[in-house]
């Protein structure tokens, strides 16, 4: 009897420890009747609870960690000892270049000290590269709402921004240079034409600011045709004949090159090449590189245009590129130096300042027939040796219909 009475309290004493267990997970028991397999049951129930906790949790942090890997921002998390506990794949990304890694690493280790002290902490650092890239980093402590936890960093990369802003205040303050000159020109002719008795000098000075006006009017066509190419990003597309818009590109400049003395040499193709994209746009651009080509050529020369297919090619990144449809546009003027083929693409860059204001250019052109390139999903290329002439190709796809 007594052996029987000892077992029972044994098992009790299980059942008490078993259930015990479970209540330290957090669930009360519901009924505790001392008993062992009760016990058991309730321990069982109580870690498979458990276990989805955990689960669900560990699915949480998951989800949270590849939210945090998708911010386009990077993210250092340190706990209160200063020791790194995250650092999301932006992160790691922005400070991954051998000399970057060193300036942002450090970087990012001050300004964490400095938010864990005064609560908040910001900078600026620029990495020269290449590339080049302009880093912001803010820190700031999180807390409970009792004591701090840690502190954040922020890392932003700001390059794109700062680029944009730059060419936002350079296009600015070119415009401003542009416009500025002729329209003072114009006050000075029409303040001296005011008091201007002899009628040939009064016709001279009307035709100066004729000039004058027709040159700013120039100015706002061609920020005009920028500002709606650049717009329109992906322009409607139709299918369009190469020869018809060098055709008409061509007609539109041909006054202008007869008065410079300058033939245009242009034999159509036996093939019927085809492109699809905006007509209008396409033949701006042409004209463009006809104008350019006109006005830059010596009195009595001739400027060739071509139209020949390009068949497909690989790229540096082993994309392959093709079939294109290339406009090329060869003259024998004054061609451009070395140090300028990188920047005639930029809006009012001039190789020549006095010789292109001479010939009425407003330096938009090249700018112009960038822009039709990339909405079309080509390019523009330039051959040019000083002295000896340049070759401007348009390259542009090809519709396989």
């Amino acid at each position: 009897m007594g052996a029987l009475i000892n077992r029972r309290r044994g098992h009790r004493s299980i059942a008490q420890r078993l259930t015990a267990l479970g209540a330290r997970l957090g669930v009360e028991p519901r009924d505790d009747d001392g008993k062992v397999e009760s016990a058991l049951s309730f321990l069982e129930e109580v870690t498979g609870a458990a276990t989805i906790a955990v689960s669900e949790s560990s699915a949480e942090s998951i989800r949270l960690r590849r939210s945090l890997d998708a911010l386009p921002l990077g993210l250092v998390l340190c706990d209160e000892a200063g020791g790194v506990i995250f650092r999301n794949t932006q992160a790691e990304t922005l400070m991954a270049s051998r000399y970057g890694d060193a300036i942002a690493a450090q970087a990012v280790t001050e300004v964490l000290a400095e938010g864990w002290t005064n609560g908040v902490a910001d900078r600026t650092i620029d990495i020269y590269g290449p590339p080049r890239r302009t880093l912001t980093i803010r820190a700031s402590v999180i807390d409970d709402g009792r004591r701090p936890l840690g502190v954040i960093a922020v890392i932003e990369d700001v390059s794109e921004r700062r680029r944009l802003e730059d060419i936002r205040r350079d296009f600015i303050a070119n415009v401003s240079h542009e416009l500025k000159t002729p329209m003072g020109a114009l006050g000075l002719l029409a303040e001296t034409l005011q008091f201007e008795r002899d009628p040939a000098v009064a016709n001279r000075l009307a035709e100066r600011i004729n000039s004058e006006a027709f040159r700013v009017n120039r100015i706002i066509e061609d920020l005009l045709d920028l500002s709606r190419i650049e717009s329109e990003g992906s322009p409607s597309r139709e299918p369009v004949p190469v020869s018809l818009i060098v055709a008409d590109a061509i007609e539109r400049i041909r006054t202008a090159a007869e008065q410079h003395e300058i033939t245009l040499d242009f034999v159509e193709p036996v093939a019927n090449y085809v492109i699809v994209g905006d007509r209008r746009q396409l033949i701006s651009a042409i004209h463009a590189l006809l104008e350019n080509a006109v006005v830059y050529s010596p009195a009595g020369g001739t400027v060739i245009i071509t139209i020949e297919r390009v068949e497909p090619r690989t790229s540096d990144e082993g994309e392959v590129i093709g079939p294109l449809v290339r406009v090329a546009i060869r003259d024998h003027g004054v061609g451009i130096p070395a140090k300028d083929l990188e920047r005639i693409f930029e809006r009012f860059y001039r190789v020549d300042p006095g010789r292109a204001r001479e010939t009425g250019g407003t330096g938009l052109g090249l700018s112009i027939v960038r822009h039709v390139a990339h909405n079309h999903g080509g390019s523009v290329v330039v051959e040019s040796r000083e002295g000896e002439g340049s070759t401007f190709a348009l390259e542009l796809p090809m519709n396989h219909q």
